[in-house]
């Protein structure tokens, strides 16, 4: 099994919380000093793959008050009470896990600390806004498939907040300029198309 500190362990972990039901706040307790990049990592993965709204709407809205709370300077996250009361089935929650599993081992084979100076707290700020900027990029995304490479790059920067490689870091910030970039040309285009008919 691996390590703890790695984010397959630590999902591992998760996936092996009792009960039938896990509470957010049980998640976020299990987390504990990685709560901030594990929340983001789990914000990211839903939207790797086409999903129907509302869901990247929600991830990019809980996502985007995440990245507010890195820019105030928190070190750990806040999350209210009603939120952290409202629990998900642990099978559904087993059955996440298992999907992103073999492709998050894959990345840490890759992964090693690197250009840690990105996952330390002064640049907590500077990653706060990025992820800021990806979230807000997951609420406007075009519907389906829209929000896929803005996922990735949230999951890259989540992996590399874990493993401490700002490398990964990086490559999620260039994921997600490129899935901005898409998301704005969407934009434009169904402006110019409406504006076409008057």
């Amino acid at each position: 099994m691996s390590s703890p500190l790695r984010t397959s362990g630590l999902l591992h972990a998760l996936a092996s919380l009792p009960g039938p039901r896990i509470a957010v706040g049980d998640i976020v307790a299990a987390l504990r000093d990685r709560a901030y990049a594990l929340l983001v990592v789990l914000l990211g993965l839903p939207n790797c793959l086409p999903m129907p709204p509302p869901i990247p709407l929600v991830c990019g809205l809980v996502l985007a008050f995440i990245a507010m709370q890195m820019l105030m300077g928190r070190t750990t996250p806040w999350l209210p009470q009603r939120l952290l009361r409202r629990s998900i089935a642990q099978a559904d929650l087993a059955r996440a896990v298992g999907r992103a599993l073999p492709p998050l081992i894959r990345l840490e084979r890759f992964s090693r600390p690197r250009l840690m100076m990105l996952g330390g707290p002064v640049a907590l700020a500077l990653l706060g806004v990025l992820l800021l900027i990806l979230a807000l990029g997951l609420v406007v995304a075009a519907p389906f498939i829209g929000q896929i490479p803005l996922g990735l790059a949230v999951c890259l920067v989540g992996l590399g907040l874990v493993e401490r490689d700002g490398v990964l870091i990086v490559g999620g910030a260039v994921v997600g300029a490129i899935g901005l970039a898409l998301s704005a040309g969407f934009a434009y285009a169904l402006v110019a198309s409406i504006a076409s008919l008057f």
